[in-house]
């Protein structure tokens, strides 16, 4: 079984690939990106491992339900979207394999029987895994959103990634919803996104890992780095997959302009 790398994906905004929008193709490049990424891997995973903006717990907690339904976790939008399907099998014992891990790491881990997937997963997934055939379980975020703490945690699965298995972090590199909002009517997002993005893909690529994670875990004090991130749950999953990469350099792998703002994906190995 070939070794995975791991990947961080801006997943959208809502269920923004199932709705129309005005221009028509505003999502079309991110969907493209999002339905070669399969085909982008050196073989088709055993399993995802995905790490979603959209789920935070006092501790890393694992979704350990069989068959995880869907979490509309979105308002407001059109009713076709409460609609949508993801049939995709959890995997109790990858969750199991999972929690023990992170808890060899010295990093409490706990599980969740009855959890289903939020929109941080299935949007996306729903492009790029379209027959949702391969088993899934994901991940929180640990509610304290601290850089090291999920670079650690990164660390501690990595060995999953020989096992056929991919890591995937799926948030947003810019998520300033006031910013996004405007730029919903056509007004700019500035510069300072920006500034920022040029700062995560030179940190996210560095190629000694040491200092990739020590910049990874400065981010607050990168040019931008607060305009772009008010809150930083949409960026530490990046975290997450960038502490799996061991010594595997990253690449920025995609970019969009979208909204007004720049969102950009990254790949390790």
């Amino acid at each position: 079984m070939k070794r995975q790398p791991t990947l961080f994906i801006p997943h959208g905004g809502g269920p923004c690939f199932f709705m129309d929008w005005d221009p028509p193709d505003t999502w079309a490049r991110h969907r493209g990106f999002l339905e070669g990424l399969m085909a982008s891997l050196p073989e088709r995973p055993r399993a995802l491992v995905v790490i979603s903006a959209h789920w935070e717990m006092p501790q890393f907690t694992v979704q350990r339900n069989p068959s995880p339904p869907l979490l509309f976790d979105y308002y407001g939008f059109p009713p076709q979207t409460y609609a949508l399907t993801w049939p995709a099998p959890g995997d109790p014992k990858l969750a199991d394999e999972v929690a023990r891990r992170l808890e060899a790491a010295g990093l409490d881990c706990g599980f969740d029987e009855r959890r289903g997937f939020d929109h941080g997963v299935f949007v996306p997934l729903k492009v790029a895994v379209a027959d949702a055939a391969i088993p899934c379980v994901q991940l929180s975020l640990r509610a304290d959103l601290d850089p090291a703490a999920h670079l650690a945690a990164g660390r501690a699965l990595e060995p999953l990634r020989d096992a056929g298995v991919l890591l995937i972090g799926s948030g947003n590199s810019f998520h300033n919803m006031q910013v996004l909002m405007r730029g919903m009517h056509g007004r700019s997002a500035g510069t300072e996104g920006l500034d920022f993005d040029a700062w995560l893909a030179e940190a996210a690529t560095h190629p000694d890992p040491l200092e990739r994670d020590r910049r990874l875990s400065a981010w607050e004090r990168a040019p931008g780095g607060r305009h772009a991130a008010p809150r930083e749950e949409h960026l530490v999953p990046l975290h997450v997959v960038a502490g799996a990469a061991g010594a595997d350099r990253g690449a920025k792998i995609f970019e969009d302009r979208v909204m007004g703002a720049v969102e950009s994906a990254f790949r390790f190995g």
